[in-house]
């Protein structure tokens, strides 16, 4: 059978956000108990553009999510291929929202584990499309009734703040400074395309979570060497993906105040291989850069869903 094109509106209108959790979360496991495969993050450059692909394999299923980034044109452009066992193509799913929700849906999951159960105070560092997700993992999985807003620009996290009260059932303040974002709260999620780090990780009271999300480059660092210093848990995706990655952990393994020996898995932690917070005192970090996996749980349900309700083109080309 000739395989589907599906949309962004076909995402949209099949994966909300308790199901990506639950997605990501049971991906997660799977991994852990060796039933998935992830192969970090692959790229190649031309001068002013850069191609990126993400595989993975789990669940009688294969895929790939595949962006690239310009300069000039479009920017960003997101897809994922998926295929059957037998390597038969299934579907290309257009695959903006499908990251955007997956990326929030990880950290909703690392919240799940390592935040303390009664955290009720968000601080959100980002006020961009994927910050958005972020806030919406965050209230799914915890108590959340407040959530403090920092952006650079008043204007934007203003209407953030309007647009997201809109979409989650908690009271959105926008902040004047990160600190007043940080110092209160129970959860920290930064969503930025910052270089330098965004808070001072003396700003974190004990007990805190923090999902950092935004970076995925080595030479970028959006949260600081003290964050890390004083975490009991850091968690990351995939070592490979992350020591290549990170510059968050790069720079702390780097300063001596931090080592790759101290890193866990998220799968190991979902999966019961690794113990989690241990007392409510503990800081705790989740460096989140994204992989196939995740995609690949969330495609596959897609598919599955709009194949049911009749969504999608079939391509003129068997898979």
């Amino acid at each position: 059978m000739n395989p589907l094109y599906l949309t962004e509106g076909d995402v949209v209108a099949t994966l909300n956000m308790r199901d990506a959790v639950r997605l990501v979360e049971d991906a997660a496991r799977a991994l852990a108990e060796e039933r998935a495969q992830n192969r970090p993050r692959q790229r190649a450059y031309l001068a002013s553009s850069v191609i990126q692909v993400l595989a993975a394999a789990y669940d009688g299923r294969m895929g790939h999510k595949t962006y690239t980034v310009a300069m000039k044109g479009r920017g960003a452009r997101f897809w994922h291929s998926l295929f059957d066992e037998n390597g038969e193509m299934l579907a290309i799913i257009e695959a903006d929202a499908l990251g955007q929700l997956r990326t929030g849906a990880a950290s909703g999951v690392a919240t799940r584990v390592l935040a303390r159960p009664d955290s009720a105070t968000l601080g959100m560092i980002g006020t961009g499309w994927q910050a958005r997700t972020q806030i919406e993992a965050v209230v799914e999985v915890r108590p959340i009734k407040r959530v403090l807003v920092y952006g650079r620009d008043p204007k934007r996290r203003a209407e953030f703040c309007e647009l997201m009260s809109e979409k989650v059932d908690v009271k959105l303040e926008p902040v004047e400074h990160p600190r007043d974002a940080v110092a209160d709260a129970d959860v920290v999620c930064t969503m930025t395309s910052s270089n330098t780090p965004v808070f001072d990780g003396s700003w974190l009271r004990p007990g805190t979570h923090v999902n950092a999300a935004g970076s995925n480059r080595a030479n970028a660092q959006e949260i600081d060497v003290e964050t890390l210093a004083r975490a009991a848990i850091v968690a990351v995706e995939d070592l490979a993906q992350a020591k290549a990655e990170s510059g968050d952990l790069r720079s702390a393994n780097e300063s001596g105040r931090w080592s790759w020996d101290e890193v866990r898995t998220l799968s190991d932690i979902v999966g019961g291989k690794t113990i989690g917070r241990t007392s409510d005192d503990q800081i705790t970090v989740f460096e989140s850069l994204g992989i196939g996996l995740w995609d690949l749980a969330a495609a596959s349900h897609v598919f599955d869903h709009c194949l049911t309700e009749g969504r999608g083109m079939r391509l003129p080309f068997p898979g």
